[in-house]
């Protein structure tokens, strides 16, 4: 019997393998995609909170209608 077990044990130690390999190169590719998206991240300049908002072509648009309204 024990003679039986051991090609069992070698093609499940195989198998594990193989799939912590693959994971790995899995893995390893994951974290190349997001270093290459965040790399492009960094050229667009972000504006942060009330700056963002104010700079947006919609709120301009309501600061011309209320000047042009009047008080």
């Amino acid at each position: 019997m024990a003679g039986s077990e051991q090609p069992r044990e070698a093609s499940g130690r195989r198998s594990r393998l193989r799939s912590f390999l693959l994971g790995g190169v899995v893995g390893a590719s994951a974290v190349a995609a997001g270093i290459r998206r965040a790399r492009r991240r960094r050229g667009r300049p972000v504006q942060a909170g009330l700056a963002a908002f104010e700079s947006a072509p919609c709120y301009r648009e309501l600061l011309e209608r209320e000047r042009s309204d009047g008080p």
